[in-house]
Order: C-alpha cells, then structure tokens, then sequence
C-alpha cells in the first residue's frame, strides 16, 4: 500500500496518538478537529510523548523535529481532500460517527479507504452513510496509539478483500500487528472478551466480595494481565466502558452485557479521577 497522507478525524488521545505514530513511521498527517483548541492539545500531548522517547534516548531530538514537520494540523474537513487513507477517530456516537462518514465520502478521492477507530460499533452502518462500503472498515488502535502493537481490522457487510489487505499492510507499515475480524460483531475480538471480565470484576466488588484492589492483584499476579481490569477502566474513563455494555445490551438483546448498578452510580455521580472520568478507586 502506497499511501503518503494519511488524515485522521478527531484529535483526541487515540487520533492524536495514530497522529503521532504516523508521522513517526513516515507519512504525511492530516489532522482534523472542529476547534484549533483540540488541535493544540493534541501537538502538546503528541510533543510531550516525544519529549519522554528523546530523554530515553529512543528519538533524537532533529527526530522528533521531523516528526511533527509531518503533521499538519485543521479545522476545515475538506483539506482532507488529497488524503489516501482517513481514519475516523472521533466519539463512540454511532450518529456522529455517520455523519463524519458522509462528509468525508464526498470530499476524498473515489477509492480512497475510509477506516474507523470505533472499538465496538457497527462497520456495516457506519459505512452505509457512503456510496463506498465495499471501501470502509475497521482499523481500531488501542491506547496508546505509538506504544501499543494489535490493530484489529475489521469487515464491514460489503467491505472488499482488497480493502482488508490494504489495511492490514498499512497496520505493519505503522509497525503494528494486524488481526482480521471476519464477521462484524459488537466489541470484534478484544472488547467482546474484555468487557464481560469487566462486569464480573464490578460485580465482585459491588457484592463487596473484594477491594478493587485485591482484584487488580489478582487479575495481574494471576492471570499474568499487566493491568487489572479497575486501574484500565479508570485509565480508559468508565463513562467509555459503560456506553459500550448499554450498546452491547441493545445489540445482542442480552441482559448479561447491561452495567452492573455501581458503574450506573459512579457514571451518573460524574466523580472525575485525575486522568479520566471516574473512579472505581476513588469510589473506595
């Protein structure tokens, strides 16, 4: 796959961490957000991730020069006109994610590939707010974007083979691990697993069965996780996990997928961690 510029919609962490990674590996960026306050933010996140590598000595700093030499930054989608790739990376609202759809399957070039970082949503009705389905997939990133190795891609109804090939050679081009996710289904692979172990891990504590730190302990010393599943919720945002059980719910019409009532009770109370919406550890 030949592709030179790649424009990402949405700079928040993950755009402006597949941003980052991008411009690391090479390619040309074109970021896009709706206010040069996102953007900002976003070259601020992106500089200081370098600056850690550049201490570390794993980037020079003329690297990390050139690097964000490669990332152009606006708030107009139509620059995303001569881009070879777009990758969406805006929030987990199916709506919002369609209309940006829409948008960009009038601006990009015919046969250009319109990919989605969405974790769990549907690929098939995403792209079908385009006349180019057999051009839209998956390619869903994990956090962070630079450090992180799986990529998932994932088939839409009417994704093409060739679509899936390209995207999975741009995933090694970015130095990734690519997995094909053949039939479109809530959460693909990670997420389908993941958030039922997060109901069960709620559910423990709200019984009171342990402390949210006890299962962290238990799930990383045994079941060898780097992380337990409280302190990667409360890194993610429970708000995120607790929108995707509701939409799990609603898509397998299966009650095991709804957030168990403590997740409801902290998402509602709004209490904010330090870096993101909640805390299962602040709830202690």
């Amino acid at each position: 796959m030949a592709n030179q510029i790649i424009g990402i919609v949405g700079a928040g962490s993950m755009g402006s961490g597949i941003a980052n990674l991008a411009a690391m590996n090479g390619f040309t960026v074109i970021l896009r957000d709706i206010e040069e306050r996102y953007l900002d933010n976003a070259l601020k996140r992106i500089g200081q991730f370098m600056d850690k590598s550049v201490t570390k000595g794993k980037m020079t700093e003329d690297q990390k020069l050139e690097t964000l030499g490669r990332i152009q930054t606006t708030t107009n989608l139509e620059d995303l006109k001569d881009a070879d790739v777009v990758i969406e990376a805006v929030l987990e609202d199916l709506a919002l994610k369609k209309e940006v759809f829409s948008a960009l399957d009038k601006i990009v070039r015919e046969g250009v590939i319109l990919a989605t970082n969405t974790s769990s949503m549907s690929i098939t009705e995403i792209a079908a707010a385009t006349k180019r389905p057999e051009r839209v997939a998956g390619m869903h990133f994990f956090n962070p974007a630079q450090l992180m190795k799986l990529v998932e891609v994932v088939r839409g109804y009417k994704t093409s083979d060739e679509t899936v090939q390209e995207l999975k050679a741009l995933s090694k081009q970015l130095n990734k691990e690519p997995v094909e996710v053949k039939k479109d289904t809530p959460g693909f692979i990670v997420n389908r697993i993941m958030i039922p172990q997060f109901i069960e891990a709620i559910k423990l504590l709200q019984e009171g069965v342990a402390t949210a730190e006890d299962i962290d302990k238990a799930v990383t010393l045994g079941l060898n996780y780097p992380m337990g599943p409280f302190a990667l919720q409360d890194f993610a945002g429970v708000d995120i996990g607790y929108h995707v059980m509701e939409y799990f719910k609603e898509e397998f019409n299966d009650d095991h997928f709804a957030p168990p009532l403590l997740l409801k009770q902290l998402v509602r109370a709004g209490r904010h961690g330090k870096k993101t919406g909640a805390g299962f550890y602040d709830y202690e």
